[in-house]
């Protein structure tokens, strides 16, 4: 039987994902109208939701246990600390901040993304002691 609370928390990632994703196309981050220069997004995002919802379905079909979840989850945080907290990224947090005219919007769109952060730690931690549980 699958746990239901790593599930939930692949659920709670996948949906604060969206809301992620919601705040790059607010902005701009998406070129409307769609072109040539709207494929590295799009197919950005197909990458993360196809990763999330395959990881999800092979986890509720028991084709893969917690310890695939959680290397998903792991490689789900390097992704984020990459393009938001490295030094290498020009979408930083300040960046977040200032890019709304309301600085308010801005400070919700970083929580966002925190949050987003958190719950993967969350996600992969406990998939990693669900997996040390199962092992044993």
């Amino acid at each position: 039987m699958r746990d239901r609370k790593l599930t939930a928390l692949v659920a709670c990632v996948t949906i604060l994902s969206l809301g992620h994703t919601a705040d790059h196309i607010a902005r701009g981050d998406l070129p409307l109208p769609l072109s040539a220069q709207s494929l590295p997004f799009i197919l950005s995002n197909a990458v993360i939701y196809g990763a999330l919802g395959l990881s999800l379905f092979l986890y509720l079909r028991n084709k893969v246990g917690p310890g695939f979840v959680a290397i998903m989850a792991w490689l789900g945080l390097a992704l984020g600390w990459l393009g938001h907290f490295s030094p290498f990224t020009d979408q930083t947090p300040q960046y977040i901040c200032t890019a709304y005219r309301v600085p308010a919007v801005g400070y919700l769109a970083l929580g966002w993304l925190i949050a987003l952060m958190a719950a993967l730690i969350v996600t992969a931690l406990y998939a990693e002691y669900v997996w040390a549980r199962a092992s044993r």
